[in-house]
Protein backbone atom coordinates (compact mmCIF):
# COMPACT_ATOMS: atom_id res chain seq x y z
CA UNK A 1 0.00 0.00 0.00
CA UNK A 2 1.40 3.43 -0.96
CA UNK A 3 2.03 5.85 1.91
CA UNK A 4 0.15 9.10 1.28
CA UNK A 5 3.08 11.02 2.72
CA UNK A 6 5.27 9.88 -0.18
CA UNK A 7 2.88 11.17 -2.84
CA UNK A 8 4.09 14.24 -4.78
CA UNK A 9 2.57 17.64 -4.09
CA UNK A 10 0.32 18.92 -6.89
CA UNK A 11 0.14 22.68 -7.26
CA UNK A 12 -3.57 23.65 -7.29
CA UNK A 13 -3.13 26.38 -9.89
CA UNK A 14 -1.22 24.09 -12.25
CA UNK A 15 -3.78 21.34 -11.63
CA UNK A 16 -6.56 23.64 -12.81
CA UNK A 17 -4.48 24.81 -15.78
CA UNK A 18 -3.78 21.27 -16.99
CA UNK A 19 -7.31 19.98 -16.45
CA UNK A 20 -8.60 23.12 -18.16
CA UNK A 21 -7.26 21.73 -21.44
CA UNK A 22 -10.13 19.24 -21.37
CA UNK A 23 -13.43 20.82 -22.49
CA UNK A 24 -16.58 19.93 -20.58
CA UNK A 25 -20.25 20.46 -21.15
CA UNK A 26 -22.18 22.76 -18.85
CA UNK A 27 -25.27 21.55 -17.00
CA UNK A 28 -27.62 23.02 -14.44
CA UNK A 29 -28.88 20.68 -11.76
CA UNK A 30 -32.33 21.80 -10.61
CA UNK A 31 -34.63 20.54 -7.88
CA UNK A 32 -37.31 21.70 -5.45
CA UNK A 33 -36.70 21.45 -1.72
CA UNK A 34 -39.26 20.06 0.66
CA UNK A 35 -40.19 23.62 1.70
CA UNK A 36 -41.01 24.46 -1.95
CA UNK A 37 -37.85 26.48 -2.71
CA UNK A 38 -36.49 25.86 -6.24
CA UNK A 39 -32.73 25.41 -6.28
CA UNK A 40 -30.12 25.29 -9.03
CA UNK A 41 -26.42 24.48 -9.30
CA UNK A 42 -24.15 24.80 -12.36
CA UNK A 43 -21.82 21.82 -12.86
CA UNK A 44 -19.21 20.85 -15.44
CA UNK A 45 -18.65 17.37 -14.04
CA UNK A 46 -21.76 15.60 -15.33
CA UNK A 47 -21.21 12.18 -16.90
CA UNK A 48 -23.08 9.05 -17.92
CA UNK A 49 -22.26 6.03 -15.75
CA UNK A 50 -24.39 2.99 -16.56
CA UNK A 51 -27.06 1.82 -18.99
CA UNK A 52 -28.32 -1.08 -16.87
CA UNK A 53 -29.39 0.31 -14.49
CA UNK A 54 -29.54 3.79 -16.10
CA UNK A 55 -27.25 5.93 -13.94
CA UNK A 56 -25.59 9.33 -14.29
CA UNK A 57 -23.26 11.20 -11.95
CA UNK A 58 -21.99 14.64 -11.09
CA UNK A 59 -19.38 15.80 -8.60
CA UNK A 60 -20.32 18.85 -6.49
CA UNK A 61 -17.87 20.73 -4.30
CA UNK A 62 -18.56 19.83 -0.66
CA UNK A 63 -18.32 23.53 0.29
CA UNK A 64 -20.86 24.69 -2.31
CA UNK A 65 -23.83 26.49 -0.79
CA UNK A 66 -25.96 25.35 -3.73
CA UNK A 67 -25.00 21.73 -3.09
CA UNK A 68 -25.96 22.14 0.56
CA UNK A 69 -29.49 22.98 -0.60
CA UNK A 70 -29.62 20.24 -3.26
CA UNK A 71 -28.05 17.41 -1.32
CA UNK A 72 -31.20 16.21 0.43
CA UNK A 73 -33.56 16.50 -2.56
CA UNK A 74 -34.98 13.12 -3.57
CA UNK A 75 -35.37 14.07 -7.22
CA UNK A 76 -33.45 16.40 -9.50
CA UNK A 77 -33.15 17.36 -13.16
CA UNK A 78 -29.99 17.70 -15.25
CA UNK A 79 -30.45 20.55 -17.76
CA UNK A 80 -27.85 20.44 -20.56
CA UNK A 81 -27.35 24.07 -21.56
CA UNK A 82 -27.24 25.20 -25.19
CA UNK A 83 -24.49 27.42 -26.56
CA UNK A 84 -26.84 30.44 -26.46
CA UNK A 85 -27.58 30.03 -22.73
CA UNK A 86 -24.40 31.51 -21.30
CA UNK A 87 -26.41 34.36 -19.66
CA UNK A 88 -28.68 31.74 -18.05
CA UNK A 89 -25.61 29.88 -16.83
CA UNK A 90 -24.08 33.00 -15.29
CA UNK A 91 -27.29 33.94 -13.52
CA UNK A 92 -27.88 30.48 -12.06
CA UNK A 93 -24.24 30.30 -10.93
CA UNK A 94 -24.52 33.65 -9.14
CA UNK A 95 -25.45 34.46 -5.54
CA UNK A 96 -28.77 35.93 -6.71
CA UNK A 97 -31.33 34.94 -4.05
CA UNK A 98 -34.04 34.60 -6.73
CA UNK A 99 -32.22 32.78 -9.53
CA UNK A 100 -35.37 31.63 -11.29
CA UNK A 101 -36.94 35.07 -11.61
CA UNK A 102 -36.86 35.91 -15.32
CA UNK A 103 -35.43 32.48 -16.18
CA UNK A 104 -38.05 30.71 -18.34
CA UNK A 105 -38.77 27.21 -17.10
CA UNK A 106 -41.51 24.67 -16.50
CA UNK A 107 -42.14 22.49 -13.45
CA UNK A 108 -42.14 18.74 -14.06
CA UNK A 109 -44.42 16.17 -12.41
CA UNK A 110 -41.61 15.52 -9.93
CA UNK A 111 -41.51 19.25 -9.09
CA UNK A 112 -38.17 19.83 -10.83
CA UNK A 113 -37.60 23.07 -12.75
CA UNK A 114 -36.89 22.23 -16.41
CA UNK A 115 -35.25 25.17 -18.16
CA UNK A 116 -36.55 26.42 -21.51
CA UNK A 117 -34.18 26.20 -24.47
CA UNK A 118 -31.88 23.48 -23.12
CA UNK A 119 -30.31 20.92 -25.45
CA UNK A 120 -31.76 18.06 -23.41
CA UNK A 121 -32.94 17.24 -19.90
CA UNK A 122 -32.64 14.18 -17.66
CA UNK A 123 -34.76 13.66 -14.55
CA UNK A 124 -33.29 11.45 -11.84
CA UNK A 125 -33.88 10.02 -8.41
CA UNK A 126 -31.06 10.21 -5.89
CA UNK A 127 -29.27 6.83 -5.96
CA UNK A 128 -26.27 7.38 -3.69
CA UNK A 129 -23.83 9.99 -2.44
CA UNK A 130 -20.24 9.02 -1.74
CA UNK A 131 -16.99 10.70 -0.81
CA UNK A 132 -14.66 11.95 -3.59
CA UNK A 133 -11.99 13.98 -1.82
CA UNK A 134 -13.01 17.62 -1.55
CA UNK A 135 -16.05 16.78 -3.69
CA UNK A 136 -18.96 14.39 -3.36
CA UNK A 137 -20.08 11.95 -6.03
CA UNK A 138 -23.83 12.02 -6.61
CA UNK A 139 -25.23 9.07 -8.52
CA UNK A 140 -28.71 9.52 -9.97
CA UNK A 141 -31.01 6.88 -11.40
CA UNK A 142 -32.66 8.13 -14.59
CA UNK A 143 -36.47 8.29 -14.49
CA UNK A 144 -37.18 10.33 -17.63
CA UNK A 145 -35.18 12.12 -20.32
CA UNK A 146 -35.66 13.87 -23.63
CA UNK A 147 -33.96 15.94 -26.30
CA UNK A 148 -35.38 19.46 -26.14
CA UNK A 149 -33.93 22.02 -28.56
CA UNK A 150 -31.22 19.72 -29.95
CA UNK A 151 -28.98 22.79 -30.40
CA UNK A 152 -25.21 22.86 -29.98
CA UNK A 153 -24.13 22.67 -26.31
CA UNK A 154 -22.43 25.26 -24.14
CA UNK A 155 -18.83 24.32 -23.33
CA UNK A 156 -16.38 25.32 -20.60
CA UNK A 157 -12.75 25.37 -21.79
CA UNK A 158 -9.58 26.96 -20.41
CA UNK A 159 -11.53 29.01 -17.90
CA UNK A 160 -14.15 30.40 -20.28
CA UNK A 161 -17.43 29.57 -21.98
CA UNK A 162 -17.68 28.76 -25.65
CA UNK A 163 -19.33 26.56 -28.20
CA UNK A 164 -18.46 23.53 -30.31
CA UNK A 165 -18.65 24.35 -34.01
CA UNK A 166 -17.82 21.18 -35.91
CA UNK A 167 -16.49 21.41 -39.45
CA UNK A 168 -17.45 17.78 -39.78
CA UNK A 169 -18.31 14.77 -37.66
CA UNK A 170 -17.32 11.13 -38.08
CA UNK A 171 -18.79 7.95 -36.66
CA UNK A 172 -17.30 6.45 -33.53
CA UNK A 173 -15.55 3.09 -33.68
CA UNK A 174 -18.37 1.28 -31.90
CA UNK A 175 -20.93 1.74 -34.68
CA UNK A 176 -20.09 -1.31 -36.77
CA UNK A 177 -17.62 0.31 -39.17
CA UNK A 178 -14.33 -1.41 -39.83
CA UNK A 179 -11.04 0.23 -38.92
CA UNK A 180 -10.27 0.63 -42.63
CA UNK A 181 -13.62 2.38 -43.21
CA UNK A 182 -12.91 4.77 -40.34
CA UNK A 183 -9.47 5.51 -41.76
CA UNK A 184 -10.98 6.22 -45.17
CA UNK A 185 -13.52 8.58 -43.59
CA UNK A 186 -10.72 10.53 -41.90
CA UNK A 187 -8.97 10.96 -45.25
CA UNK A 188 -12.00 12.36 -47.08
CA UNK A 189 -13.48 14.63 -44.42
CA UNK A 190 -11.41 17.66 -45.55
CA UNK A 191 -12.92 17.35 -49.03
CA UNK A 192 -16.41 17.19 -47.56
CA UNK A 193 -15.67 20.33 -45.55
CA UNK A 194 -14.43 22.15 -48.64
CA UNK A 195 -17.54 21.09 -50.55
CA UNK A 196 -19.94 22.65 -48.04
CA UNK A 197 -17.85 25.81 -47.92
CA UNK A 198 -18.42 26.15 -51.67
CA UNK A 199 -22.07 25.08 -51.56
CA UNK A 200 -23.78 25.75 -48.23
CA UNK A 201 -25.65 22.58 -47.41
CA UNK A 202 -25.09 19.24 -45.75
CA UNK A 203 -22.75 16.56 -47.05
CA UNK A 204 -22.88 13.03 -45.67
CA UNK A 205 -20.69 10.03 -46.39
CA UNK A 206 -22.40 6.63 -46.45
CA UNK A 207 -20.87 3.18 -46.31
CA UNK A 208 -22.28 -0.31 -46.56
CA UNK A 209 -22.34 -2.11 -43.21
CA UNK A 210 -23.99 -5.51 -42.76
CA UNK A 211 -26.45 -5.05 -45.59
CA UNK A 212 -27.38 -1.51 -44.58
CA UNK A 213 -26.24 2.00 -45.42
CA UNK A 214 -24.64 3.80 -42.48
CA UNK A 215 -24.00 7.53 -42.29
CA UNK A 216 -20.31 7.53 -41.40
CA UNK A 217 -19.58 11.27 -41.52
CA UNK A 218 -21.29 14.62 -41.95
CA UNK A 219 -20.15 18.13 -42.82
CA UNK A 220 -22.11 21.39 -42.96
CA UNK A 221 -25.50 22.18 -41.54
CA UNK A 222 -27.86 22.95 -44.41
CA UNK A 223 -30.99 25.08 -44.45
CA UNK A 224 -33.03 22.78 -42.20
CA UNK A 225 -30.39 22.03 -39.59
CA UNK A 226 -31.96 20.93 -36.29
CA UNK A 227 -28.79 20.62 -34.22
CA UNK A 228 -28.92 16.81 -34.36
CA UNK A 229 -26.34 14.89 -36.36
CA UNK A 230 -27.15 12.16 -38.87
CA UNK A 231 -23.87 10.39 -38.09
CA UNK A 232 -24.50 6.79 -37.07
CA UNK A 233 -28.01 6.62 -38.52
CA UNK A 234 -28.77 3.75 -40.87
CA UNK A 235 -30.98 3.14 -43.89
CA UNK A 236 -31.94 -0.19 -45.45
CA UNK A 237 -29.91 -0.89 -48.59
CA UNK A 238 -32.92 -1.32 -50.87
CA UNK A 239 -34.06 0.23 -54.16
CA UNK A 240 -34.38 3.02 -55.04
CA UNK A 241 -32.05 4.50 -52.40
CA UNK A 242 -28.43 3.44 -52.43
CA UNK A 243 -28.22 3.22 -56.23
CA UNK A 244 -24.84 4.97 -56.11
CA UNK A 245 -23.57 2.00 -54.08
CA UNK A 246 -25.30 -0.63 -56.22
CA UNK A 247 -24.51 0.67 -59.71
CA UNK A 248 -20.94 -0.68 -59.76
CA UNK A 249 -21.68 -4.05 -58.13
CA UNK A 250 -21.21 -7.28 -60.07
CA UNK A 251 -24.26 -8.60 -61.90
CA UNK A 252 -25.09 -11.22 -59.27
CA UNK A 253 -24.84 -8.88 -56.30
CA UNK A 254 -26.71 -6.10 -58.12
CA UNK A 255 -29.43 -8.62 -58.95
CA UNK A 256 -29.86 -9.45 -55.28
CA UNK A 257 -30.20 -5.75 -54.51
CA UNK A 258 -32.83 -5.29 -57.24
CA UNK A 259 -34.74 -8.34 -55.99
CA UNK A 260 -35.29 -6.73 -52.58
CA UNK A 261 -38.17 -4.73 -54.08
CA UNK A 262 -39.46 -6.91 -56.97
CA UNK A 263 -42.12 -4.42 -58.05
CA UNK A 264 -39.42 -1.84 -58.85
CA UNK A 265 -36.84 -4.22 -60.27
CA UNK A 266 -37.27 -3.46 -63.99
CA UNK A 267 -37.41 0.32 -63.61
CA UNK A 268 -34.53 0.31 -61.15
CA UNK A 269 -32.32 -1.69 -63.50
CA UNK A 270 -32.58 1.17 -65.98
CA UNK A 271 -31.78 3.63 -63.22
CA UNK A 272 -28.61 1.73 -62.33
CA UNK A 273 -27.49 1.97 -65.94
CA UNK A 274 -28.15 5.72 -65.88
CA UNK A 275 -26.13 6.12 -62.67
CA UNK A 276 -23.18 4.23 -64.15
CA UNK A 277 -23.30 6.26 -67.36
CA UNK A 278 -23.55 9.62 -65.55
CA UNK A 279 -21.17 8.79 -62.73
CA UNK A 280 -23.57 10.07 -60.07
CA UNK A 281 -27.06 9.59 -58.63
CA UNK A 282 -29.82 12.14 -58.01
CA UNK A 283 -32.94 12.18 -55.88
CA UNK A 284 -35.90 14.29 -56.94
CA UNK A 285 -38.32 16.36 -54.91
CA UNK A 286 -41.50 14.44 -54.14
CA UNK A 287 -43.92 13.92 -51.27
CA UNK A 288 -42.04 10.75 -50.46
CA UNK A 289 -38.73 12.60 -50.41
CA UNK A 290 -40.15 15.22 -48.04
CA UNK A 291 -41.54 12.53 -45.74
CA UNK A 292 -38.27 10.59 -45.79
CA UNK A 293 -36.21 13.71 -45.01
CA UNK A 294 -38.49 14.46 -42.06
CA UNK A 295 -38.25 10.86 -40.85
CA UNK A 296 -34.46 10.95 -41.04
CA UNK A 297 -34.31 14.25 -39.12
CA UNK A 298 -36.67 12.90 -36.45
CA UNK A 299 -34.63 9.71 -36.12
CA UNK A 300 -31.45 11.72 -35.64
CA UNK A 301 -33.07 13.59 -32.74
CA UNK A 302 -34.70 10.62 -31.01
CA UNK A 303 -33.05 7.32 -31.94
CA UNK A 304 -29.57 6.20 -30.91
CA UNK A 305 -26.92 5.74 -33.62
CA UNK A 306 -27.33 2.38 -35.33
CA UNK A 307 -31.13 2.50 -35.45
CA UNK A 308 -32.43 1.54 -38.89
CA UNK A 309 -34.87 4.08 -40.33
CA UNK A 310 -37.91 2.27 -41.71
CA UNK A 311 -39.29 3.83 -44.88
CA UNK A 312 -40.78 0.86 -46.73
CA UNK A 313 -44.13 2.64 -46.87
CA UNK A 314 -42.53 5.49 -48.84
CA UNK A 315 -40.76 3.48 -51.56
CA UNK A 316 -43.43 4.02 -54.20
CA UNK A 317 -43.32 7.78 -53.64
CA UNK A 318 -39.54 8.18 -54.00
CA UNK A 319 -38.05 9.37 -57.28
CA UNK A 320 -34.40 8.64 -58.06
CA UNK A 321 -32.31 8.64 -61.24
CA UNK A 322 -34.79 9.16 -64.11
CA UNK A 323 -33.64 8.07 -67.58
CA UNK A 324 -33.57 11.67 -68.85
CA UNK A 325 -32.53 14.81 -67.02
CA UNK A 326 -34.75 17.41 -68.64
CA UNK A 327 -34.71 21.04 -67.42
CA UNK A 328 -37.94 20.37 -65.51
CA UNK A 329 -36.46 17.25 -63.91
CA UNK A 330 -33.25 19.07 -63.00
CA UNK A 331 -35.28 21.72 -61.19
CA UNK A 332 -36.52 18.99 -58.84
CA UNK A 333 -33.12 17.59 -57.85
CA UNK A 334 -32.67 17.66 -54.08
CA UNK A 335 -29.95 15.02 -53.55
CA UNK A 336 -26.68 14.54 -55.44
CA UNK A 337 -24.60 11.43 -54.67
CA UNK A 338 -21.26 10.40 -56.14
CA UNK A 339 -19.16 7.28 -55.51
CA UNK A 340 -15.68 7.10 -54.03
CA UNK A 341 -13.68 4.16 -55.34
CA UNK A 342 -10.98 2.10 -53.64
CA UNK A 343 -7.79 0.63 -55.09
CA UNK A 344 -9.74 -2.27 -56.65
CA UNK A 345 -12.20 0.01 -58.44
CA UNK A 346 -15.04 -0.93 -56.07
CA UNK A 347 -17.24 1.66 -54.36
CA UNK A 348 -15.71 2.33 -50.93
CA UNK A 349 -18.33 4.88 -49.90
CA UNK A 350 -20.47 7.64 -51.36
CA UNK A 351 -20.86 11.33 -50.59
CA UNK A 352 -24.28 12.96 -50.82
CA UNK A 353 -24.97 16.68 -50.91
CA UNK A 354 -28.45 17.69 -49.75
CA UNK A 355 -30.33 20.54 -48.11
CA UNK A 356 -28.55 22.99 -50.42
CA UNK A 357 -29.77 26.43 -51.58
CA UNK A 358 -31.38 27.23 -54.90
CA UNK A 359 -28.78 26.80 -57.66
CA UNK A 360 -27.54 29.91 -59.48
CA UNK A 361 -29.52 30.93 -62.54
CA UNK A 362 -26.36 30.87 -64.63
CA UNK A 363 -25.47 27.17 -64.82
CA UNK A 364 -28.19 25.81 -62.56
CA UNK A 365 -27.91 22.47 -60.82
CA UNK A 366 -25.12 21.37 -63.17
CA UNK A 367 -22.71 23.56 -61.18
CA UNK A 368 -23.59 21.70 -57.99
CA UNK A 369 -23.36 18.31 -59.70
CA UNK A 370 -19.93 19.12 -61.12
CA UNK A 371 -18.71 20.27 -57.70
CA UNK A 372 -19.91 17.07 -55.99
CA UNK A 373 -18.25 14.94 -58.67
CA UNK A 374 -15.03 16.92 -58.27
CA UNK A 375 -15.08 16.31 -54.51
CA UNK A 376 -15.69 12.61 -55.09
CA UNK A 377 -12.84 12.39 -57.60
CA UNK A 378 -10.44 14.18 -55.24
CA UNK A 379 -11.53 11.91 -52.39
CA UNK A 380 -11.00 8.82 -54.53
CA UNK A 381 -7.45 10.05 -55.09
CA UNK A 382 -6.97 10.48 -51.34
CA UNK A 383 -8.04 6.84 -50.88
CA UNK A 384 -5.53 5.68 -53.48
CA UNK A 385 -8.44 4.46 -55.58
CA UNK A 386 -9.57 4.66 -59.16
CA UNK A 387 -12.83 4.42 -61.08
CA UNK A 388 -13.40 1.06 -62.81
CA UNK A 389 -12.45 1.00 -66.48
CA UNK A 390 -15.62 -0.79 -67.58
Amino acid sequence: MTNAATQPEIDPRFYRQVLGQYPTGVCVITATRSDGEPVAMVVGSFTSVSLDPPLIAFFPDKNSSSWAKLRDCEHFCVNILSADQEPVCRKLASKDPDKFSGTPHAISERRNPVLDGVVAWIECQRHSISDAGDHDMMLGRILALDIASGELPLLFFQGGYGRFTPASLAAAGNQGLSLEQLRCIDRVRPEMERLVLDIPGNCIATVRVAGELAVAASAGQGRHHTGATLVGQRLPFVPPTGAVHAAWLGAEEAGRWLAKVPARSAAQEGSLAAVRARGYSVGLLSEGQRALAERVRASAQTDPPGSVIDYEDLLDELAFDPPELSPETCSRIRLISAPLFDATGAVAMAITLHDFPKPPADGGIAIFIDRVRAAAAASTGLLGGHAPTS
